[in-house]
């Protein structure tokens, strides 16, 4: 009974991709919203009680995790498109078969990942600049996150696999009551550990949401896709699939860890503040723009599976009716949080931190980024709209196109060369971001004009 009801989502679909998108857009986002207030909560907590040098040290340590989150979400949604493709073609068995290859997938990579982080992660603090004290700091939160990273892979792609069939409310309430968990533990374990007990509070949410899923996916079997792992069929091309949409997305969100290892770099060698309130400031309004991201990611995320499932129905007309809709609320979502942001962050960020200089150096930040906001909306949602067609090389090359080649050398002319202050850094990110905007929406045509040839032969 349940699979003929997961079986009739693709037509529901069909019949109303507007109302579909915010079907699949909404507990994404509620779940997102979720996350999001644990992550400010978790920087109100470690601001307020363990001080600005613990800010400094997660600044530091996130563009690693951002890395493990980077391979993970990008290998993840393209197990996304794969899935929504084959269903979108009815084709069960290659669906059921690549949520078993995920599986695996994520095991082999959980594993690389704890490894590398144990030999490398103090060498990768260090490179950025942090000083001994930093670095110490730094550590105590790094080598337990990276030990139970593996359950954070797990929850990612179970989460993945369940967005490829069109599912977005149970993983939302499973992963919104893990976020809730981590919020009630983390002052506790704050209180008595300092940063490792954000650390320790994280990892014991993580272990639950992965339990929760593998007993009501593998062990009840609630969902339209199945794991048979006893009749696994190891499949080459079901994985070549798999990485061909999703590492040109791993390796985008690497090269946005690089952009953030070059700015904290950046950001400790200038001369007109200090090394550890411009990193402290650069992670606190890096936390609460996720505000921004959530939705956005939200509705770019839907639009991989409609736009793959329409893909693999032949329904060329739904897929640039979906286009339209997403896009355009999309960049009306994002003059919202430029206001917003504009015109309340200097209310906001005092409660975050009782440092002058990093409320400071965060409003401005705000007062230069909150501009450049729609025109990251109309990247990040065209990227993932060529994704759900089969081409996800272009994520990676316009992502390398704004972060490294425009944002991180304009910043490094304008802060190392010329000598300015810091926040002529954030210039060059909202310059790239506008040109960046432009090229995705020209790329975005060409693709279109192309699927519209196909169009015309299918028709």
């Amino acid at each position: 009974m349940n699979n003929l009801k997961e079986e009739s989502r693709l037509s529901e679909f069909i019949d109303n991709p507007k109302k579909a998108l915010w079907q699949l857009s909404l507990p994404m986002m509620f779940g997102m919203a979720v996350q999001a207030i644990y992550m400010l909560v978790d920087t109100a907590f470690i601001g307020k009680w363990v001080g600005g040098t613990a800010l400094a040290s997660l600044g530091y340590i996130f563009p690693f995790l951002f890395i493990l989150m980077g391979i993970t979400f990008g290998l993840g949604s393209g197990a996304t498109a794969v899935i929504s493709q084959y269903i979108g073609a009815k084709d069960k068995k290659n669906a059921d078969n690549a949520a078993e290859h995920t599986i695996l997938l994520g095991s082999v990579i959980g594993f690389i990942i704890i490894c590398l982080g144990f030999l490398f992660g103090e060498q990768l603090i260090a490179i950025q600049g942090a000083n001994n004290e930093t670095i110490k700091v730094a550590l105590e939160y790094f080598y337990i996150m990276i030990g139970g990273s593996i359950f954070m892979v797990f929850s990612v792609f179970f989460r993945s696999i369940l967005s490829g069939e069109g599912e977005m409310m149970f993983p939302m309430k499973v992963l919104g009551a893990g976020t809730i968990l981590n919020i009630i533990l983390d002052p506790i374990f704050i209180y008595y550990y300092q940063i490792a007990g954000a650390a320790i509070a994280t990892v014991i949410s993580q272990i639950i949401v992965t339990i929760i899923f593998i007993y009501s996916l593998i062990i009840k079997r609630r969902s339209y896709i199945q794991f048979n792992l006893r009749d696994f069929s190891f499949n080459t091309q079901i994985l070549k699939d798999i990485f061909r949409l999703g590492v040109p997305a791993s390796l985008s969100m690497v090269i946005m860890s690089m952009g953030l290892f070059l700015f904290n770099w950046i950001l400790g060698s200038s001369d007109t503040v200090s090394a550890s309130d411009a990193v402290a400031a650069y992670q606190t309004a890096g936390r609460i723009e996720h505000l921004f991201f959530l939705p956005i990611i939200s509705i770019a995320t839907s639009l991989v599976t409609l736009v793959g499932m329409f893909y693999g129905a032949k329904r060329f007309d739904l897929i640039y009716s979906i286009i339209k809709y997403g896009l355009s609320r999309s960049i009306g979502i994002s003059l919202t949080f430029s206001i917003f942001f504009i015109f309340f962050s200097q209310e906001i960020i005092p409660i975050f931190t009782n440092s002058s200089e990093i409320i400071r150096l965060s409003v401005l930040y705000f007062s230069i980024m909150g501009f450049a906001y729609p025109f990251i909306a109309v990247g990040m949602t065209c990227s993932r709209i060529m994704q759900g067609l089969g081409v996800a090389y272009p994520m990676f090359i316009l992502t390398l196109f704004r972060v490294v080649i425009i944002s991180a050398s304009l910043a490094w002319y304008f802060v190392i060369i010329l000598g300015k202050p810091i926040h002529y850094a954030w210039f060059g990110t909202l310059i790239s971001c506008i040109l960046t905007a432009c090229v995705s929406l020209l790329w975005l045509r060409g693709i279109l004009k192309r699927v519209n040839k196909i169009e015309l032969k299918v028709s």
